[in-house]
Parts: structure tokens; sequence; C-alpha cells
């Protein structure tokens, strides 16, 4: 996607981290929602074949709720279905564009996909609606056969989209999301991918496992969303019969419970498929985390279970919700482990444009002492303690060097641990080296 690579700009390590960040946020706001729309739309799908088949209103019912409470409305669709994908992309490109690697091929066919399933399940939910009008004026018919005539030719098409658009756009987004998955799973396993084949890639365990837990995420999200919209939400939806609101019920719990039976495994078993270079402690942190969710979201769900109560219904939400925020900061986590070196030639890429764009002008105009005035002096004097130690007793050991002070500069280490250790003052490396030279030759005032 060369037209992308237009887009690219040069890379600092702090933007790198901001990017990270925000590319966090993203998902915090994109796996929900396409969990939702897909456990939702998957839902209300078996319950329209299943009572259309079984002629239970209660079935008909609940398929128009499940999807008009998942879809939420046609600009959070837009927004965190669609805006947040394409600005991960973006990340993803400015990250990832020295390397010779295809995440942004798959997220952008996964874009394409997302959109077109998307449409497919909003015309499907305008559908219900249409198809339930007609159920209601079937009643009263028309005096005029005609117009009989096309209310039940238009009530058997509205019915027919119905039922093809909802399959039709589960399946696609089935499919998005697992090229999706594939493709930011490239970027943790950069090295250990560089030669799969797309069909190698989809079809690995890593990304059958991932898929395995994005469902049950999305199983268990849906079923805890249903328990908090219909009984917690603004006091619950009033209105609903008492059997309808025990239907519900059985429904949120057993499909929360039923997506988080198998969570604990898939997750044990994708933390340990990761690549060495990807594991920390705080990786480590958020697996247990999750897995931790997972357990104490079982409580609850037998709480509401046994005792027949809705009162736990905005707790299991929030337990799932946090739960796939585990998840998502755990594979990010994961993702900067892996690609640190390609965040250092990033950096390393930033400095030298940086320098080039710097160099002629600072060359003449950038004077050590300045420097040192403005940034070192906040720590450091020439015969006495500040916040650091005084340059009389520690630079000697550079005797003159000024290539090896500006490399402490520009990377520093803590190697006095009576002293705390120093911050990178973030300087270019024709700064470092004017305000190496300066306090180089002005501590020879100070030499006994």
């Amino acid at each position: 996607m060369d037209f992308l690579n237009k887009l690219v700009i040069p890379l600092s390590p702090g933007h790198i981290e901001w990017l990270h960040y925000i590319l966090m946020l993203m998902f915090f706001l994109f796996i929900p929602f396409i969990s939702l729309i897909f456990g939702g739309t998957a839902l209300s799908v078996f319950y329209r074949k299943k009572g259309m088949h079984e002629n239970n209103e209660n079935y008909l019912n609940f398929a128009k709720d499940i999807i008009d409470i998942s879809t939420i409305n046609k600009s959070m669709g837009l927004i965190l279905g669609l805006l947040t994908l394409v600005i991960s992309i973006l990340i993803y490109v400015q990250l990832f564009h020295s390397v010779n690697t295809s995440i942004e091929n798959y997220l952008i066919v996964a874009l394409l996909l997302i959109f077109i399933g998307l449409i497919l399940i909003y015309t499907y939910r305008y559908s219900l609606t249409s198809t339930k009008n007609f159920d209601a004026l079937k009643d009263n018919p028309s005096k005029d056969e005609k117009i009989n005539h096309d209310f039940n030719k238009l009530k058997k098409s509205s019915k027919n989209l119905s039922l093809q658009t909802g399959g039709y756009g589960l399946v696609i987004l089935f499919i998005a999301i697992w090229i999706f998955i594939g493709g930011v799973e490239i970027a943790t396993y950069l090295k250990e991918w560089a030669n799969k084949n797309v069909w190698e890639i989809l079809f690995s365990l890593t990304v059958i496992s991932k898929l395995i837990v994005f469902l049950s995420l999305s199983a268990a999200f849906t079923g805890s969303f249903l328990l908090f919209k219909f009984f917690y939400w603004g006091g619950g939806i009033k209105d609903i019969s008492e059997d309808y609101a025990s239907f519900v019920r059985k429904v949120g719990i057993r499909l929360a419970f039923t997506g988080s039976l198998v969570m604990p495994l898939f997750l044990t078993i994708d933390l340990f498929d990761l690549p060495d270079n990807a594991l920390s402690q705080a990786v480590f942190f958020y697996a247990v985390l999750a897995v931790i969710l997972v357990f104490l979201g079982y409580q609850f769900l037998y709480a509401m279970s046994t005792r027949k109560t809705t009162k736990y219904s905005s707790t299991i939400f929030f337990i799932i919700l946090l739960t796939i925020m585990s998840v998502v900061v755990k594979d990010q986590l994961a993702m900067i482990n892996s690609t640190k070196i390609q965040t250092a030639k990033l950096s390393i890429q930033y400095e030298k444009i940086m320098q080039k764009l710097t160099e002629k002008t600072e060359v003449s105009e950038i004077s050590g002492k300045e420097i040192y005035q403005k940034i070192c002096s906040a720590c450091h004097s020439f015969d006495h303690k500040v916040v650091g130690p005084p340059y009389a007793k520690t630079l000697p050991k550079y005797k003159g060097n000024v290539e090896k002070l500006v490399s402490y500069i520009m990377n520093p280490i803590q190697d006095n641990p009576g002293y705390p250790p120093m911050p990178n003052p973030g300087l270019s490396s024709v700064q470092a080296h004017a305000v190496a030279k300066y306090i180089l030759t002005e501590v020879k005032k100070y030499e006994k």
C-alpha cells in the first residue's frame, strides 16, 4: 500500500510511545463493540429462525430486541466499528512502514469486510422492524385486493431480506474478524512469521486460539450486556412480562457462562505460545488478571442463576468488560516487547533525519554553555552536589573523551547508587557534542 507510506512521518521514542497508547485506546473501543455486534447478531439470527420454526412470539421479540440493543445506532457503528479500525491501520503503518510485512493489507481487507458486514447487519435490523410493522397490520386488510397483494408481497420480501442479510452479514463479519486477528498477530510474530503465507498464518495455532478467545469474549460480553441493558441500565427495561424477563435472564446467564467457560484454557495457550521476546512480568500479570476476572465472573453468574435474581447484572457486565481490556493490554504489551528492535530502528531513523535538518544551522548557532545552563544545571554543578554529583567528581573518568561522554548523555545509565538515575535529556547528537565539549573544558577550572 504505497499511498499509505506517503502518510508516514518520522517517529521519536516519545511519538512511538504515544502511538502505542492510542492503539490500545482504539482496541478498547473496537473490540467490545465488534464483539457485541457479532454476538448480538448471531443470537438474533438464531432466535429469529427458531421463533419462525416454532411459531414462538418470545423468540421473535427477543431476536428483534437483541439486534436493536447490540447494534446501538448507525453513528456508533461508523465510529466504533470503522473509524477506530482506520486509525489503528494508520498507526500500524507508522510503526511498521520500514519492515517488509503485510499487516496493513490484512487490516485493510478486514476493514472492507467489516464495512460490508455492518451494512448487511444494519439492513437486517431495519428489515426486522419492517417485518414487525407488517405483522401488526396484517389483521386489518384493505378492501382493495391489489393493495392486499402488494402488501403481502412487501411483507414476504422484508421477511426474506431479514433472513438473508443477517446470516450473510454474520458470516462476512466472522471472516473479517479472523483476518483482523491474523494481521494484528503478525506484529507480535514478525521474526517467526517472516516467510509464512496467508493460509499458514490464518490457520496457525496462534490465530485459531486467538479467534476462539475472541468468540468466547463475544459470547460472554453479549450475555453480560443483555443482563446489564434489560435489568440495570436506567432501572431496566419496563413493560415486559415476567415470563419474558425470566427468559432473557436465563439466556443472558447461559451465554455469559458458556462464553467464559473456555476462556482460561485458550488464554493460557495463547500466553505460552508467545515468542520469548514478547514475554515480560507485565504480560503475565495481565494474563493472570484476565483469568482471575473470568473466575470472579463465574461466581456472580452462579449466584444469579441459583438465586434467580438480576441483582448482579451490572457487576458481571463490568467484570467481562475489564476482562476484555486486560486481554487487550496483555496483547499490546506483548507486541511492544517483541518490537523493541523495530522501535530502536525508528528512533535511529528519526535521529538521523532530525540531525540532517538541524546540523547545518546548529553547528554555528548551538552553544554548549546555553544547553548546560538551560538543562544540565538543574541537576548538576561543577563543584558541588545539586541532584546529581558534581562534575569535578565524575568527569575526570572521561579523560577528555568527548565521544564517550556524548554516548552517556544520549543514553544515560545509573552507575552511582548514591544518586538517582539521570533521565535522558533528549538532546540531538549535535547538541550533545556541544554540551560535552563545554563541560569537559569548563571542569578543568575546578581540578585540583
